[in-house]
């Protein structure tokens, strides 16, 4: 493998061009005679697509956490610790690290270690997460779902920034002169994201601690959020913080025509709303949600290159992104389609979005 830094992906940065990574949750797929995969099998595919995701030239490959049966991935950096050894130059990461119910010592613990196996790749977006059965499962009372959140990243931040570090707080036990190991390499520190949904004050909450700020696009029109990237800026400035990145992370598939992706991804997509929806009491997701989110100015990127290219770019330039993550996984979509959609996001979507926002 080759591990020289001269080949490998810089994090994200306000005066690079747009970077465009590959998501997954490592959903429970189906194989060719609409069996269920299991859960360890999701999870070795998981590393041939981070693998793919790097041959296809991308720039970010993200794992999510789930503690439920329609995902097999609860423990990410296990996973990310994995691929940093099956890949050289992609960067590897979280999306999301449910903080909330995660301990902030072992968060920064464990995807330090990611970051020295994969030769300084590693990244954390920190996240409250969409899901709750994190919490009772690790004994947190969801009562404290605010408060837990603004403890824990702020103990993060300060552990990116402080070390050894005094630190006391109310839901967690108190530091004296903490430091954690192993070392970050080169006297670097790990780069961490603060995930967030559309609340301005989770906004808020990540430019008073001076993190870049990742949104997760899971409806409506991705430019709805130009309101909260704007907020953002101006938070950074009015606290006298500099500029910060801003990234994004939308659903996706990409196939050779848009009735060819449209096809194969329905079914599949319409199985995990509904799956989702069952446990929130929403009604049956239809044919026209379906198809309305895949219009234009809808949040799901899905079609041929082109389509896919020209929606990554609107949302990018319309937000001032410096990275854009398309969360490829789609319930039961299988194995193979998702392979063939990495590389087609990596060989023929990002080439025309960073030429459409140089135009």
């Amino acid at each position: 493998m080759d591990t020289t830094t001269g080949s490998i992906v810089p994090p994200a940065s306000l005066e690079g061009p747009l970077q465009i990574g590959a998501e997954t949750f490592g959903d429970r797929t189906v194989q060719a005679d609409g069996s269920p995969t299991s859960h360890a099998q999701v999870i070795r595919e998981v590393v041939k697509e981070a693998v793919a995701a790097e041959e296809a030239g991308l720039d970010f490959f993200g794992i999510g956490e789930h503690h439920r049966p329609d995902f097999a991935i609860s423990a990410p950096d296990v996973v990310l610790a994995a691929a940093a050894q099956a890949t050289s130059t992609i960067r590897l990461g979280s999306g999301v690290t449910v903080l909330s119910s995660d301990d902030p010592v072992r968060v920064y613990e464990r995807f330090a270690t990611v970051d020295a196996l994969s030769n300084r790749r590693a990244e954390i977006i920190a996240g409250r997460g969409s899901f709750i059965e994190s919490f009772p499962l690790f004994g947190y009372d969801l009562r404290d779902y605010e408060e837990l959140f603004e403890e824990k990243l702020d103990l993060l931040a300060q552990l990116l920034e402080q070390q050894p570090l005094d630190w006391e707080g109310k839901l967690r036990p108190s530091l004296k002169g903490a430091t954690l190991f192993p070392e970050i390499e080169d006297a670097g520190r790990l780069f961490t994201w603060v995930g967030v949904g559309g609340s301005p004050q989770s906004v808020i909450r990540a430019a008073r601690h001076g993190l870049p700020l990742f949104l997760a696009i899971i409806g409506g029109d991705p430019l709805a959020f130009k309101p909260l990237a704007g907020l953002y800026r101006r938070a950074l400035e009015e606290m006298g913080r500099p500029a910060q990145p801003i990234g994004a992370h939308v659903h996706g598939f990409v196939a050779q025509t848009d009735r060819e992706a449209l096809t194969t991804l329905w079914p599949h997509y319409q199985r995990s709303m509904d799956q989702v929806g069952a446990d929130r009491g929403w009604p049956p997701y239809t044919k026209g949600q379906f198809m309305a989110a895949a219009e234009e100015d809808g949040s799901l990127a899905v079609g041929s290159p082109d389509t896919v290219a020209e929606k990554l770019a609107r949302v990018a330039g319309g937000l001032g992104l410096s990275r854009l993550d398309v969360k490829y996984s789609a319930g039961t979509l299988p194995h193979a389609d998702q392979l063939r959609s990495i590389e087609l996001l990596g060989t023929e979507v990002k080439p025309r979005v960073l030429e459409l926002l140089t135009k």
